[in-house]
This record gives C-alpha cells, structure tokens and sequence, in this order.
C-alpha cells in the first residue's frame, strides 16, 4: 500500500513539472507513463518478494521478470512516442516513465522486507 501511495505521489509530482514546461496534453501523458511505471513496479515487487528467502535459482528468475517488465515498459513507452507524437510527446513521456521508475528502483528494497 505504501508503495502504491509513493508511487502516486511520484506520478503526481512528475506531472506537474511537465506540466509547467509542456502543459496539460503533455502532462496528461507523462502521468499515464507515470501510473504505467508505478503498476510496473508493484507487479515487479510482488513477484519478487515471495522469493526473497528462496533458493537463489528461483530469485534470479523473478528478479529476471521484473527486469523484463520495466523494459517492456519502456518499450511501450517507444512504440506510443512513435506512434503518436503529437498523444505522447517523446521527452515528458520519458520524464513521466523514469521520473516514477527510478525513485521506485532506489527505494525497492525497503518495500521488500
């Protein structure tokens, strides 16, 4: 739940920077990428935390699909900004995805005890 709320509270902030430098369309986007990021990383995480204390195999597999879902991410986040520019403006896109990702990345381990 805590990670879920951080990750809304990230979405939030990150939406509103690009607000402020590309305006509403641009927001818009860059908060969808933002929430894409976040139930990114809650599947990611969930995945994970059951075999935190598993063998080492089955860890590494885990570990493995979450890393495959983040790129998935930001492969959806390439085939969107390609697509559609004028939806999905490349640049907030990206800072509405990563903005949200990284922060998550950096507080993971905390969220997995």
């Amino acid at each position: 739940m805590k990670l879920a709320l951080f990750g809304a509270a990230l979405t939030v902030l990150v939406a509103a920077v690009v607000w402020l430098g590309w305006g509403s369309g641009a927001a818009g986007a860059a908060a969808g990428f933002g929430a894409l990021a976040t139930a990114i990383h809650l599947g990611a995480v969930a995945a994970l935390k059951p075999a935190m204390h598993g063998p080492f195999e089955r860890l590494a597999r885990r570990w493995a699909f979450g890393l495959t879902l983040r790129f998935g991410g930001a492969a959806v986040l390439g085939v969107a900004a390609v697509w559609r520019p004028d939806v999905f403006p490349p640049l907030p896109v990206a800072i509405g995805y990563l903005g949200v990702l990284v922060p998550l990345l950096f507080t993971e381990m905390r969220f997995l005890r």
